[in-house]
């Protein structure tokens, strides 16, 4: 017996419940949006940033727990170049006694340190962020719209572009739910899931169109179960090795890169899911067939038919 004559997992089988947990996901995840809102770092905020230079590198536990002591609540503590560097950034505004308060506050425990540079950054910067950040993403999934089309179809490529809104959203959305600071690292996390989230995509849709023009069968769902089942190891291979990085950085990391390690993670696993029960969905929703991947003719060749596949693919 072939391969193309085994029967695959039927995944299409549960497309239609995979399509209310996606809509309920995706709605729960605006609402939260709307009524939570996220939890905005200092990058997109503003604030106060403090370097500060000790003899020998501290533990920024320990700073971070003296500065919860002397009363700062939001604030960000992280290396800075070298272990011996840190920088402190924090919500309140600057003012003369700000720094210098911070750093009689961190030498009581004895550490031998000195103020470096203390600067504001004000609440302006962080719209403009926030603007940038937002077109950036928007951009992203109009680029990706543009090359899958182009390289597949158009079908192909809103069935591409709304599985990686649907991810960002819902990541976003657990952001919201748990509101974990949402800074600049987690913004550059959600433009890596949209790169893991579309390579997923374009390997499962690149079997689509391989099984579509060789098998027999006039069966969208068939095809894409079929296609779905070849590639579906390689899907949890590579989704398991990434999330073994992932949670390594987020445990071993440290606080710096907690919410980016975090954002990826979340964003591997629904991006996965996505690129079987959201892209191939829409294919399927969409009705796409074999005549959807035929070659046009030239512009010029009237007399050109349209490409159809050889008489020895019919005849199989």
């Amino acid at each position: 017996m072939s391969e193309v004559d085994k029967k695959p997992i039927d995944f299409m089988g549960f497309r239609k419940a995979a399509s209310v947990f996606s809509i309920a996901l995706v709605i729960a995840s605006i609402a939260l949006l709307a009524i939570n809102g996220l939890n905005l770092g200092l990058d997109f905020t503003g604030g106060t940033s403090v370097e500060l230079e000790y003899e020998q590198p501290p533990a920024l536990d320990e700073v971070r727990r003296t500065l919860e002591a002397a009363g700062y609540e939001q604030f960000v503590v992280q290396n800075f170049g070298s272990d011996t560097t840190v920088l402190v950034r924090l919500a309140q505004a600057d003012d003369d006694s700000l720094a210098d308060t911070i750093v009689d506050a961190l030498a009581a425990d004895g550490d031998a340190l000195e103020l470096v540079s203390s600067e504001f950054v004000g609440s302006q910067v962080g719209d403009e962020l926030k603007e940038d950040s937002g077109l950036g993403l928007l951009i992203a999934l109009a680029v990706v719209l543009i090359y899958v089309g182009m390289r597949f179809q158009f079908k192909f490529g809103i069935a591409a572009v709304v599985p990686l809104a649907h991810d960002v959203i819902i990541v976003l959305g657990v952001f919201a739910l748990f509101q974990w600071t949402f800074d600049l690292t987690v913004l550059a996390a959600l433009l890596a899931v949209i790169g893991y989230s579309l390579n997923d995509t374009i390997v499962v849709a690149d079997r689509i169109r391989e099984n579509f023009r060789k098998m027999r069968v006039d069966d969208p769902e068939r095809v894409i179960n079929e296609s779905i089942h070849q590639t579906i190891s390689r899907t949890i291979n590579t989704s398991g090795t990434t999330l073994v990085v992932l949670l390594a950085l987020y445990f071993l990391g440290g606080e710096a890169i907690n919410n980016f390690a975090l954002a990826l993670i979340i964003g591997v696993v629904v991006g996965t899911y996505s690129s079987i029960y959201v892209s191939a969905n829409l294919l399927v929703a969409f009705n796409v067939t074999r005549d959807d991947l035929y070659v046009p003719p030239k512009e010029g060749a009237e007399d050109q038919k349209d490409e159809e596949p050889p008489e020895w693919l019919n005849r199989m």
